[in-house]
């Protein structure tokens, strides 16, 4: 039973930078495409980028220039580096597998708002 664990959110200021912080129990993470996902509530939830196992990244429009995407594979640690923050950005932020591999994890909660 692998759980997800998501951390490094909070209030921030419009312009502000947070870094989130992901950690992936098991032997699979180095071979998985990583994403980092945010939820509103009462809407879908969204995948704002993504990275391979060789450190590829892809990100949604909405956020490209200004977040960061990137994964330590001895670590089993997947990170969001995010700049520039707008209150657009607020929702809970999930980490998983583009396949979905993985049970979902709590989130954490990134507020931007002055």
């Amino acid at each position: 039973q692998v759980q997800l664990v998501e951390s490094g959110g909070g209030l921030v200021q419009p312009g502000g930078s947070l870094r989130l912080s992901c950690v992936v129990p098991g032997s699979r993470f180095e071979r998985t495409v990583m994403g980092w996902y945010r939820q509103v509530p009462g809407r879908t939830r969204e995948l704002v980028a993504d990275i391979s196992r060789d450190s590829i990244a892809q990100y949604a429009e909405s956020v490209k220039g200004r977040f960061t995407i990137s994964r330590d594979n001895a670590k089993n640690m997947l990170y969001l580096q995010m700049n520039s923050l707008k209150p657009e950005d607020t929702a809970v932020y999930y980490c998983n597998a583009v396949s979905m591999l993985y049970p979902w994890g709590q989130g954490t909660m990134v507020t931007v708002s002055s």
